[in-house]
This record gives structure tokens, sequence and C-alpha cells, in this order.
């Protein structure tokens, strides 16, 4: 069974807008698209763990309300989208893929990137499926359904961010926010087949959001284009005095500057540890966006299997303590993906993680050293396309790898020195051509704070036809 399409469905999130604001779309009419759309896929895709149809249906309404009287829109107004179930949603709960926090309180606000997303005029359709406490790469999640890659049924969305990358995807909304900690937003955007942004760490507010690695935390948005992922952050940005972490002083407005293009930007190509750990479709992925670029090859990432380990120990150390109290009375109750990772992390000794975090500091020298010589660097996101779910292991030049860790094998190293990444979607097999084929994506990586450079990369791959996100023909 095909699903009808609608235009307004398909469209990007800044084509619903630019509609909008010329009068030309009922905010209420692009959501009642969405909504339709969402009704007719989530059966198959199973994106969606809270849907807050009325709440947006007051919000479109405001946004014709305003038009209407002929007052100024906001930047973003009317664009409907959804939120990974660890951010807070007035009036849910925040389960954060869990039933452990069944029985906790509503929140009382929405979490601040929501309440800056509102502001900006988009609407909230719903929260979306995500691997239980954030603590996987595949959102098979035990208490609310695996949830389904929009491009093979069949196959994983990635994870944790996965009803993120498959709510896109599938073109259920334009826009959604995730959370990347190893990984989580590049992952379900390689398997998935979209455009998504892990900021620098500290640039987004976290205040709201269930905590994960709290030394690692980032938050940041999917779309099908590189002006959704720009306008979408652009909102975001900002100081918040409620996240301690958040270092962010001043907005840094990226959308006027995607346009500028690549020229005299030194851009390589990463090679050596992330060439060893991808496989063929994603060694060619990388090297068509090389080559459309113009990068240089063969660049050496310092100490990235080290950064992997010590994210690694980093992860398990932090995720361990924050769950250790509630482990302690109610661990029969948690995902059996992820209790024994965080029972084994609550019993690392601290030698380990004090190590870790020396290890970072030196390792972040490193690695801005590296930005030194150059501007812009790329890198495999995944070593495999989607794999099938349940999938125990995948195959990797040769060597059959554990498929759950290994999914993060190219992301880690690169998330535990903070840095920006866009990940950009590309499909090496051919799409169209070679029956089922998948996407695989594409790091985009910038110097701490330069997401304008990254996102104008990726620019210039989405507008070379090189890097594309097509809504999945479910």
């Amino acid at each position: 069974m095909t699903v009808p399409r609608s235009d307004a469905a398909w469209a990007t999130g800044m084509d619903t807008v630019r509609a909008i604001h010329a009068g030309d779309l009922r905010a209420e009419d692009a959501l009642a698209a969405c909504i339709a759309r969402i009704t007719a896929t989530e059966p198959r895709v199973n994106a969606f763990t809270d849907a807050t149809f009325a709440r947006a249906l007051r919000e479109a309404q405001a946004i014709d309300v305003m038009r209407a009287r002929g007052e100024p829109l906001p930047p973003l107004a009317g664009l409907p989208y959804a939120v990974k179930n660890l951010f807070d949603i007035e009036g849910l709960t925040t389960r954060a893929g869990s039933k452990v926090r069944n029985g906790e309180p509503a929140a009382r606000e929405d979490a601040v990137l929501v309440q800056r997303l509102r502001a900006a005029g988009a609407v909230l359709v719903g929260a979306l499926n995500m691997d239980e406490f954030a603590y996987g790469f595949t959102t098979e999640n035990s208490h609310y359904g695996a949830c389904h890659n929009p491009h093979d049924l069949t196959r994983t969305a990635g994870g944790s961010s996965g009803g993120c990358g498959a709510a896109v995807a599938a073109g259920q909304v334009p826009l959604a926010l995730g959370s990347d900690t190893n990984g989580s937003i590049r992952v379900p955007s390689s398997l998935c087949g979209v455009f998504g942004l892990k900021p620098t760490f500290g640039r987004l507010s976290r205040h709201g959001s269930f905590p994960f690695v709290a030394s690692i935390d980032h938050l940041g948005p999917f779309a099908r284009s590189v002006a959704d992922l720009a306008a979408s952050y652009d909102a975001m940005q900002g100081a918040d005095p409620l996240d301690p972490g958040c270092h962010a002083t001043r907005v840094q407005p990226t959308l006027p500057r995607l346009h500028l293009g690549v020229d005299g930007l030194r851009i390589g190509m990463l090679g050596g540890y992330f060439d060893e750990h991808a496989g063929p479709l994603a060694r060619a992925a990388v090297d068509m966006a090389a080559s459309a670029l113009n990068a240089t090859r063969g660049v050496t990432w310092p100490d990235a299997a080290l950064a992997r380990a010590a994210a690694f120990v980093t992860t398990a150390s932090e995720g361990g303590a924050l769950h250790l109290p509630t482990l302690r009375h109610r661990a029969a109750e948690y995902e059996p993906l992820s209790v024994d990772r965080f029972i084994a992390g609550a019993l690392h000794p601290a030698e380990w993680y004090v190590r870790a975090q020396r290890f970072r500091r030196v390792y972040r020298e490193h690695v801005l050293a590296l930005f030194d010589h150059w501007d812009v660097l790329l890198a495999p996101a995944t070593p495999v396309p989607a794999t099938p779910l349940g999938a125990e292991q995948f195959e990797l030049n040769g060597t059959m790898v554990p498929a759950r860790p290994s999914m993060g094998l190219l992301t880690q190293p690169i998330s535990f020195a903070g840095c920006p990444v866009v990940a950009v979607p590309l499909w090496p097999q051919g799409r169209g051509v070679v029956a089922n084929a998948l996407p695989i994506g594409v790091q985009v990586i910038a110097a701490p704070w330069r997401e304008d450079l990254a996102l104008r990369v990726a620019q210039a791959l989405e507008s070379a036809g090189v890097a594309h996100a097509p809504v999945a023909a479910l």
C-alpha cells in the first residue's frame, strides 16, 4: 500500500514557513497535512510515543490569527515539529523511553529549546521513540516497540534518536529535535537518510531534557534540508543561566551565510581509523563528498581509538551513577538491552573515569590543533547502512562485529571532543537505480563554535545534488 502524499507534508520546513508568511497556506492546513501523514504512516513506522495534536492546533490557530490581523509573523511560523521523548513537554511525563518513569509527575513547563521554538512560531505535534534513557543505537525499545526505518521497514532507524530520524524521513514532520552523546543524532540521520546537526558541546541549552551523560550530551535538530537545520538552530541559540553547561554567550546567525559557498575553505577527508572502520558503502559515500568538494584525502584525526574507549568509560560511569539509586530497587523494569550496561557502569572503578577525563583534556587540545590547518573535515557517519531489526552483528571488512555498539565507531571520537557536526545523507548505491538502495551519512566536522562552516559545506553538497533527503516511499 502506498500512502497518499500531500504537498504540504512533502515540503521542507522553510517551504511551509514561506507559504504561511506569504498567505498562500494557513498554519492550520499545514498542521492538518502533517497529522494526516502521521496517522497514515505511524502504524508501520512507530516513530511517536505521544501526540500533542490538541496543543498543536492551538498553536497553529494562533499563527493564523496573527496573519489575519496583519501582525508580523515569527521566523518559523506554522512549522510542525516533534521532539525526542526525553524533552520536557508541559503536561506530559518525560519518560525518556522508559516505563520506569511512568509514575513521575507531568512536566510543569516545556524544555528551553521547545520554549524557543514555540516563540519562533513552530508547532509541536508530539514526542518521539528512542532507546531507553538514550543508551543505544537501534531504537528497538521493548517498552514502546521498535522504530522502523521508513526506507526499509525491516531495518533499524538507528538510535538513540531513532524516532527523530524516522519521523523526518517518513515525511511525518519536517523538523525534529533529538540528542547526541555518542552519535545519537548522526547515526539515525545516516541510516534514515536525513540531515542532522550535532552542535558544539555547550552551544544549545539542555535545560528541561532528561540527561544521559552530562559531560557529553548535546541537543540538536533533524531535517530534510540544510536551510531547515540552520533556521531551527538559529531560533534555539542563546545563553541559558538554567543550564550551567551552556556556554553560548551570543547568537551566531548561520542562515544568511549558507550561500557563501566553500571557496577558500580548507577541506580534508579523514583517513586512518575512519577508513579502517568504514565498510565499502561508507567509504564510497565519503569519497563522493570529498570528490565534490575537492577535499584533500588522508588527514589523520588524533587518538581516535583512544577517544572512543574513553568515551565508553565516561558514558558507562556517568550513566551508571545517574541510574544507580533507581536500579537498586527497580532494575527489573529497565530495558533488557540497557540495564546490564548501567549496572556495569555503576561498578567502574573511579580511577578509570579520572583517567578518561585526564585523557580528554589532552585529546581536546590535539583536536583543536588540527583545525589550525583545516576548516572542515569529512568522515563517514556509520560503518554500514541500516542493519535488519534484531541483528546482533554485522560484517565490517571481513570481520563480524557487535551491531549495537559498533554503529557508533565513527561518531564517538568526534563528540568526545565536542566538535560541531552536520550529518549529510548520501546514496552511494544510486537511489532509484539499485533495488532497495539505502542511504548512508557523511560527517561534516568543524572546529568548536564553527557550525556556520559545517552548514556551508553541507549546503554545498546539497546544492550539488550529492546529498539529498527524499521522503521515503511508504
